[in-house]
């Protein structure tokens, strides 16, 4: 009675859990990527609030506290973000094999084993914080509360994990609507709760920049809550029995093989980055702030591709789980085509409009000179970066992470950041070698990934074997 119980519960929402091996592809990644995407709109926002109140209550060395940390959470978290991934990868091949027992041998290892890892980065992070940012030489009038920011943020690091990976399992089943509402709960608990803590109300007496960690930690572990409640109301994937939470070392290794060299590559990508702002910090105050404006009109130039690349590893995932194979093609040629037309959209705002993009941040006349000329050359970089997401995301929807990692290493080690400091002092071409050398980089690391991904090697990644029959099949 209580199984089939739970069975209706889950079957009653199947209008949120999509099937991606049916139906037409065009629908099931516009209507499962849109979520996606004003997901990452208000990630974007909930990553800001926090700077926002503490740069208008507590001041700039409070700000550059909270800043400073970054970095290093950043380093505790990419193994975790790539076993999301993995979560996502396995889920959806398993629902498309419509081998549910494996669903939840997935779910019951993956929330295992990111709370173990939570654990253990939550742990390392708060006993060395403070010896990690003296290594990264933290100005000694912000290392203390930066400090007390870290520590108590660290706390939240296994609800925030947990959250993540309760989304990426939503998402593996084609449901990409539950995450979204309850991130956007948890911003407006953290935008509500921000104020109240750092200036104190009542009986909430004020807490400075202790406040802000606080209502991070609060909102992060509400929307944890709210995604593990209705997961147990609404499906039957959370195991209910002790028996059932035994970890599986064989589906463990599955997880790592995926989602290490993701997590490796959001690493790669990450520190690259650093040493191109590094570079770009040697051409002066001007040029820093341009860069600094421009790259928030990539960050929302890139969203659409982004979610649209998660859609696309949820419909491969499913589809190759299901032996539907031949949907696999019609899935990158219609979200390549999709992602095309909004980037490419936002290439001719970039190219033809740049002043007025980075007037929305800044109107010094220098930076918006340089910012222009930013966008005139890294607005072309769009589309091929799109495109690189579409076929990186097929890649992951099979399982096959390694290889996109070393086209990340190669193109952006090898090529982009050696490439960036030729152009731009060997050869004289100041910034504008620097802009030159991020979308060279960007074409081959599509034509790379694009090569791969035509040899059909990935296929032989994919994880499950072909569905099981139904009973009436059988």
């Amino acid at each position: 009675m209580g199984t089939t119980t739970r069975t209706e519960r889950a079957s009653g929402q199947a209008g949120h859990m999509r099937d991606f091996t049916t139906g037409s592809i065009w629908q099931h990644i516009l209507v499962f990527s849109w979520p996606m995407f004003v997901g990452n709109l208000f990630q974007v926002l909930y990553n800001t609030v926090d700077s926002f109140w503490v740069g208008r209550f507590i001041g700039a060395e409070a700000l550059a506290a909270v800043s400073v940390s970054a970095p290093v959470v950043f380093a505790l978290v990419a193994l975790i973000m790539g076993l999301t991934m993995a979560t996502t990868t396995l889920v959806a091949q398993y629902k498309g094999a419509r081998d549910d027992e494996n669903v939840r041998r997935t779910v019951a290892n993956s929330l295992m084993l990111i709370t173990a890892l939570g654990l253990v980065s939550t742990v390392v992070g708060y006993v060395w914080r403070v010896p990690i940012l003296q290594l990264m030489q933290t100005p000694e009038e912000i290392l203390q509360p930066a400090a007390v920011y870290l520590g108590i943020f660290l706390l939240g690091l296994v609800p925030s994990f947990l959250y993540n990976v309760l989304s990426s399992i939503l998402r593996g089943l084609g449901d990409s609507r539950t995450p979204l509402r309850f991130l956007i709960y948890a911003t407006v608990l953290n935008i509500v709760l921000d104020p109240l803590f750092i200036l104190g109300v009542g009986p909430v007496p004020p807490m400075g920049i202790a406040g802000v960690a606080w209502a991070t930690l609060i909102a992060q572990t509400s929307a944890t809550v709210f995604t593990a409640a209705y997961m147990a109301r609404h499906t039957d994937l959370l195991p209910t029995e002790a028996r059932q939470w035994r970890v599986d070392r064989q589906l463990v290794a599955k997880l790592f093989t995926i989602g290490v060299p993701a997590g490796l590559q959001s690493t790669i990508v990450s520190f690259s980055m650093v040493v191109v702002t590094a570079l770009v910090n040697t051409f002066g105050p001007a040029v820093v702030a341009a860069f600094g404006a421009a790259g928030r009109v990539d960050q929302f130039a890139f969203l659409p591709a982004m979610s649209i690349s998660l859609a696309v590893t949820a419909l491969v995932g499913q589809n190759l789980g299901a032996g539907r194979k031949d949907r696999v093609r019609e899935i990158v040629a219609r979200s390549s085509v999709l992602t095309v037309a909004i980037t490419g959209t936002m290439t001719l705002i970039a190219v033809l409009a740049p002043t007025l993009l980075i007037q929305v941040f800044i109107d010094d006349p220098a930076v918006l000179d340089e910012g222009a000329r930013y966008l005139r050359i890294v607005g072309f970089n769009y589309v091929p970066l799109a495109l690189m997401f579409i076929v990186t995301g097929v890649l992951r929807g099979a399982g096959d992470t390694f290889v996109s990692m070393l086209i990340s290493f190669a193109t952006l080690w090898v090529v982009r950041v050696p490439l960036a400091w030729l152009l731009s002092y060997p050869l004289g071409m100041g910034p504008s070698g620097t802009w030159l050398a991020i979308v060279a980089s960007t074409v081959l690391g599509l034509v790379l990934n694009w090569w791969y991904y035509r040899t059909g090697h990935w296929l032989h990644k994919v994880v499950v074997g072909p569905p099981r029959p139904s009973p009436a099949e059988g």
